[in-house]
């Protein structure tokens, strides 16, 4: 198969235009790049064809003569529809041209669709979107894990940096899927994790705000703690992703350990969580909702009266986009926020300061034992440890201890010191099965 020379300016065909699609449209037609889209919501492209975008009645039309296609759509069933079949991006493809999946999908469907894109001479690459902070993608802050041909990579390269801070090659066609699904299982577990705690601290008289301050504060802290919990104590539950999708993602995942002999008992816990909220709760609710069943076996709120989450994905939509933005010691960057609680602390007693030690002491090891289970999962594709490290590292599932940890490995192998990982588990977290 010969792949197509692109010009410095690509015409691109993107198929959805969702909440995580629009931004990146926006940043393509910012660079200077011709872009056609679909969805199968007219309306939710409105937006992106105010600002330059062409529309397209189908995803054949949207993709025809374009030298790259990116989908980024919700479920898998979602790319293979729009991919294939007579209106599908794929009938309308040119030989040598590449499909860019940024969807999280699981890997067989993206294995199909690429070996039927190879018939027609299309390159594939799939390239799942990790946010490097609460919604990264509105301000090109994310990361793509991308597996496919490494030719059809290094060509989308300056495309794929165009829409987002930073991409790394996992291997073949498949292995994208899977690393950004290890990354999510992180990120999950802490999510339920930290609501427990929080939960937990509640319940022994702790206000959340101090609870989740202290928690930020120490080796426990994680993406999930430190810009999501917010969310919870706001009442919200986070606008800007809907539970349907980590139920999905954490079945994929067990499905994915299931395939590589992976035991994941953690992640088969936290699955299982996410399943019953699924059930519970519509699926079209806010993701932290999950955390609401931890709320009800507890008996407690969360909620903080008065106090709003700063974002517009909170409980004030009318709140102000992100304009500062913070780096941290790993040029990761992230909103400045300041968070501001109507309530006054309280004294703490010293049976709560010791519950406060004694549930960041666990949340910290919960961040430990996950990262082992996440280890399984990347060393049973056959991924380095050095890779898995850095995508971990750039991803939403990173922690106080993941990021403590990263410089023991080199990218020829892993340096084993005492304590780095955590001993066999016998028992499954309290934080995680209560």
């Amino acid at each position: 198969m010969h792949l197509t020379r692109f010009r410095n300016v690509e015409r691109i065909g993107f198929i959805g235009t969702g909440r995580m699609g629009r931004p990146m449209i926006a940043k393509l037609l910012q660079a200077g790049h011709p872009v056609n889209v679909y969805d199968i919501d007219p309306a939710a492209a409105k937006h992106v064809v105010e600002k330059g975008a062409r529309w397209h009645d189908t995803p054949r039309d949207a993709a025809r003569d374009c030298e790259i296609v990116i989908t980024c759509l919700p479920l898998p069933r979602d790319v293979f529809d729009n991919m294939t079949g007579e209106q599908g991006a794929l009938a309308g493809m040119p030989p040598g041209s590449v499909w860019i999946d940024t969807s999280t999908t699981d890997h067989q469907n993206a294995v199909e669709i690429a070996g039927r894109a190879a018939a027609i001479g299309v390159y594939s690459l799939e390239a799942p979107v990790s946010n490097l902070s609460h919604m990264g993608v509105e301000f090109a802050n994310v990361s793509f894990f991308v597996g496919g041909p490494s030719e059809a990579y290094v060509r989308s390269r300056a495309v794929l940096q165009t829409m987002g801070a930073v991409s790394f090659h996992v291997g073949d066609i498949g292995q994208g899927q899977s690393v950004k699904l290890l990354t999510n299982l992180l990120f999950y577990a802490a999510a339920v994790a930290s609501g427990d705690a929080l939960c937990r601290s509640v319940r022994g008289g702790v206000p959340a705000q101090q609870a989740w301050r202290r928690f930020a504060g120490s080796s426990a802290n994680s993406v999930a703690i430190e810009q999501y919990a917010p969310f919870l104590l706001d009442g919200s539950y986070d606008r800007s992703c809907t539970l349907e999708i980590p139920v999905k993602d954490m079945g994929l995942t067990v499905q994915l350990a299931d395939d590589l002999g992976v035991g994941l008992p953690i992640g088969r816990a936290v699955e299982k969580r996410y399943s019953e909220a699924g059930r519970k709760f519509d699926r079209y609710d806010n993701h932290l909702r999950v955390v609401e069943l931890a709320q009800l076996a507890f008996g407690v709120r969360l909620q903080v009266p008065g106090y709003r989450a700063p974002s517009k994905y909170g409980a004030d939509p009318g709140y102000p986009p992100d304009q500062e933005f913070l780096a941290d010691p790993l040029g990761r960057i992230k909103p400045k926020r300041e968070h501001v609680f109507p309530l006054e602390d309280v004294p703490l007693s010293d049976m709560q300061i010791h519950l406060l030690e004694s549930l960041s002491g666990e949340l910290t090891h919960i961040n430990r034992l996950i990262l082992d289970e996440a280890l399984d999962l990347g060393r049973g594709m056959g991924v380095s440890d050095a890779l898995i490290y850095d995508v971990i590292t750039w991803s939403v599932g990173a922690s106080a201890w993941s990021d403590s940890h990263a410089q023991q490995y080199s990218n020829e192998q892993l340096v084993d010191l005492v304590g780095a990982i955590a001993p066999p588990l016998t028992s499954i977290p309290h934080l995680i099965c209560p």
